[in-house]
Formats: structure tokens, sequence, C-alpha cells
């Protein structure tokens, strides 16, 4: 697929910017001392003006771009080299100018910088103002030069633009590799890390859709993950049928595949460019297939247009599909398409077996943990509670302590009630999904207010569909956040907002502040945000108000 602009420091590089802006510098100095040497003094007014405002021009360039000026990545650097090439051109004989060659300075930097649609622009705009040139001063004597240069410009051109094209695209899927061969951080769960490579694969080839299906061999489940460019993200697989995922998964069945279902043009016709092709891995050529049920597929997967290639599973078949309804996908996508599955899974499903045996280990310690809290801690508490009935039975009705006894009683009751409460969350802490979490959330604002006297004022935006180990470590800095207002502020009045957007969690637990009080960072919410690769920090609001927010990646 062409592209026409990238972004994400690609077409910007500092260092190509920096080499680019001395070799114009050196182009310029070069330029005007042939000037000097070569051309007539008296007749160098219009010539002056120019190699001097070009040397200006580049001098300039090159402290902007040594200054780290965003203007100098802009596409209109080489516009003005071209304009500058020209009129150096027009001052020096036309056709006859012996600075032609320096047309290929900006087709160049066009060309590696921003890809092979901005590249070809730029050689049709040189060939243009050079034949222009040409005709404008040697009249209709040079024709046949002009013609020759500029057929030369433009196949010379056109090479450079896809070789320009070429390298972008290479760094784009070296960097593409390297993101999808990351450990993700263990603690969103091996979900949110095929749920990131999905999206990461959307965004690459700028689909609608990036679907995967696969089928479990021992259970013959079918599972379905879906990464679409509008809508929200899905961090957990869900069941399908048999009868769906059939032929999603039958389809080209170990190769790569490209299919196009839009009625094809005479040209694309002839370039043997439509309908179903598949790579034979054995002879490398793309073959066309008739028979195979493409365009069912096409329609379940809601596009005119896929790639799709298989993924490699230690227990089981699956399929990785990129559709679109605008986008062209060309074969080298399939291909590459393919590499990424071979190169990803595999990495994912040790990633998983690492994350099963971690859990059950863990699973295993909460038990254990569990069981000590109830015989270490629990249990003592409850003969305290037994010791205090029974006090209070041997006390009279007219005892002095009776109401001190009564409400020692019932504390320990509340007690040990939150302790045994506690010790079942250490044995199963599923907090569940981004559904769940809302749930759990207001049942614990009750809870604070009926216990406490704090009034919690809950504000939650966007979807939250998290997977369970997120939502988990969600609610335990939620949780710590209540602790500290209960615990250090006298603050009858706090408020949760959070939101899901732009693939970020963003979290602000804030409290009212009847006085003034020192600036501090909760190092425990600090910490557990560091380790989900986000940041904490504390605001103080307009009205005096305390905010502890906290920002997580995903």
């Amino acid at each position: 697929m062409k592209n026409n602009k990238l972004t994400g420091g690609i077409a910007v590089d500092v260092s190509d910017a920096l080499l680019i802006a001395r070799v114009r510098l050196v182009l310029a100095v070069s330029a005007l001392l042939t000037a000097f040497i070569e051309m007539p003094h008296e007749g160098m007014d219009l010539s002056w003006m120019v190699f001097c405002g070009y040397a200006l021009h580049t001098a300039t360039l090159y402290v902007l771009t040594q200054l780290r000026k965003p203007f100098t990545g802009s596409e209109l650097i080489h516009w003005l080299d071209v304009c500058w090439y020209a009129l150096m051109v027009l001052s020096t004989g036309g056709s006859q100018s012996l600075f032609f060659p320096f047309f290929f300075f900006a087709i160049l930097t066009a060309s590696f910088r921003w890809g092979f649609d901005e590249g070809c622009r730029v050689v049709v705009a040189c060939a243009a103002l050079y034949f222009a040139i040409g005709i404008a001063t040697n009249a209709s004597t040079e024709v046949p030069r002009l013609l020759l240069r500029d057929a030369f410009t433009l196949g010379l051109g056109y090479m450079i633009a896809y070789w320009g094209e070429s390298e972008i695209a290479l760094k784009r899927r070296l960097a593409l590799l390297r993101d999808v061969s990351r450990l993700s951080n263990p603690r969103f769960g091996v979900d949110h890390t095929i749920t990131t490579v999905l999206e990461k694969t959307r965004e690459f080839f700028r689909a609608d859709n990036c679907i995967l299906v696969s089928r479990d061999v021992d259970s013959a489940d079918c599972s379905y993950r879906a990464v679409r460019s509008q809508g929200a993200r899905s961090a957990r697989a869900e069941r399908i049928g048999v009868d769906i995922a059939a032929p999603m998964l039958a389809l080209a069945r170990g190769h790569a595949a490209v299919y196009d279902g839009r009625p094809p043009s005479l040209l694309g016709a002839l370039a043997g460019i439509g309908g179903l092709r598949l790579h034979d891995a054995e002879t490398r050529r793309w073959n066309a297939v008739e028979g195979e049920d493409a365009a069912g597929v096409a329609e379940l997967l809601d596009a005119d247009q896929f790639i799709s290639a298989p993924v490699p599973l230690r227990n089981g078949e699956g399929r990785l599909y990129i559709a679109s309804r605008r986008g062209g996908f060309s074969r080298n996508d399939a291909l590459f398409l393919s590499q990424l599955a071979a190169q990803a899974f595999p990495v994912i499903e040790n990633i998983a077996l690492l994350d099963r045996m971690a859990t059950e280990a863990a699973a295993e310690e909460r038990r254990r943990i569990a069981r000590d809290l109830h015989d270490t801690t629990i249990q003592p508490y409850i003969g305290l509670e037994l010791c205090l009935h029974a006090m209070r039975k041997k006390a009279g009705d007219d005892n002095p302590l009776i109401e001190d006894l009564d409400r020692l009683t019932e504390m320990g009751g509340q007690v040990i009630q939150e302790l045994r409460r506690y010790a079942g969350s250490i044995r199963n802490p599923a907090i569940g999904n981004g559904s769940t979490l809302q749930t759990t959330l207001r049942r614990q604002a009750e809870q604070m207010s009926r216990f406490y006297g704090i009034d919690i004022d809950l504000g939650i935006e966007g979807a939250l569909d998290l997977s369970d180990r997120l939502s988990a470590e969600i609610f335990q800095m939620i949780s710590e956040g209540y602790a500290n207002i209960r615990k250090h502020t006298c603050a009858r009045r706090a408020w949760l907002k959070l939101r899901d957007e732009n693939h970020c969690i963003g979290i602000e637990i804030g409290n009212e502040c009847m006085e003034a009080s020192p600036a501090f960072t909760p190092r425990s919410l600090s910490e557990r945000a560091a380790a989900l690769g986000g940041q904490a920090w504390v605001d103080r609001a307009g009205s005096g108000c305390t905010v502890v927010r906290i920002e997580i990646p995903i």
C-alpha cells in the first residue's frame, strides 16, 4: 500500500534532517562558487541574486535544523528547493544550464522522507518546470534535448520515488515487528497483549478491521477477536459457533491470501489483480483460485477486500484477517502479514503459558495466605468477641461500663466481618471485567457512606472494556485512594472520576479540603501506577480541594 504522509518520527527523523541540511548547504556553496568561476561577471546581476539568496536560504535552514525547529521537517522545504533550482536553471541558460541535476536532490529528499506519492509529485513538477523554462529561453531549437532530459528525469525520478517508498515501508515494518515482539506488561494479561498486537496491525495497514479467528483442538471451541477502526477495543475473545468459524478457518488453509471483491478494471484484469489469490511457499508464486468461498468470508467481514495469513498455534489453528472497504491491499502486504503472525503469536503463546503457571502459583499462595489469616488473625478476634459477650452477661444492667462493652462488642463484630470479607477477597480476588468493576465501585461507594459517613460522587466515562487483571489493579488503587481520604482527612465528601479515552485510563480521586494540607506524593499509588507504565500526582483544585490524578496507558 502506498502511504502519502507518515508520522511517528519516520518522516521527520532528526539525524536525517541534519544530514539533508548539511548536503543542501554544501550544494549551495558549490553552486555559488561554480557561478563565480564559470559565468561571465558582466551578466551576473540576476544570477548573483539567485545564488546568494539560495545560499542564505540553506544557511538559515541549517541553523533552524540544529535548533530542532518543527518547520524544518515539513513538506514545504523540498518544494522551496524546487523553486530555487528552477530559478537557478532559468538564470543560467535554461536547457543549457549546468544546474539541471540539482532537481534530483529535491526528488531524493521528497521520496525518501515522504514516500512514493510525494516523490512522484516532485518528479512531475521538476520535469514540467524544466521543459517550460527550456521552451521559454531557447524556443524550439532545444526540444529534442528537453524531451530527452525530461524522459530521463521522469524515469529515474520514478525509480527514486519507488525506492524511497520501499525504505519507508521497511522502516515501518521493522518498527511494527519490534513493537509486537516486545513483552507487554504482565499485569495487563495475555488478552490485552493480543488486543494490542491486533490494534497495532490494523493501524499499520490503515484497515477497518483486524480479526483473529482460532479453534482449540482439544475442546473444538472457536473464538473470535476483533479490533475495529470505530468502536471499543475488546480485550477478550468471544465464543462463536463452529458453522461461522469453519469457512474463515478453511479458506486458504496454510497459505497467505489476498482478495479483492470489487469489479476489476481493464488494467487490473491485465495485471492479474482481483478475486482470490493464494501464495505458494514452495514455488513462491501467486495463483488465482476458484471455488473458494472468499466472497462469503468477505461478507462475514463486512469488507470488499482483505488479506489473510495463517496463525501458528501450539494446540489449535487460526487465521488473521485484515479487512477494509476503501484501501487496496497488495501481495506484499499479505506476505508481511504472514511474517508478522509467525513472529508474534509464538511469543504470545509462551507468554500465555508463563502467565497460566504464574496465575496458578499465585492462586495457591492466596489460598495459603487466606488460611493463615483465618487461623492467626480472625480466630483471636472471635475469641475476643466471645470474651466481651461473657463480660456483658456477667455485668449487671446497672454497671456504668455496660455501654462501653456494647460498643466494643459491636466494633469487634464489624472487624470480624471485614476480616472475613478481606480473606475471601484474597482467596477469590477476581474483580471481573469493566462492567463488573463499575458495579463493585458503586457498592464500595455505598459502604463508604454507610460505615464512614463519606459521600462518594461517582463519574464513569467510556466503555471501560478492561481485562480482569487490569480491573483488579484499578480497584486496588481506588481503594487505596479512599483509605487515604478516610485516614488522613476530615472530609465528608469526595468524588471519583474514571475515564477510558485515547487508549489511556484516567483516574481522579478528589476530596473537599477543610484546612490547608502540605504537598505530598502518595507513594503506594505512585508505585502501583509506575508498575502499570503510568504515573500519579497530586493537584490542588481552585476551590481548595485535593485531587489525586492517575494515568495508565493501555
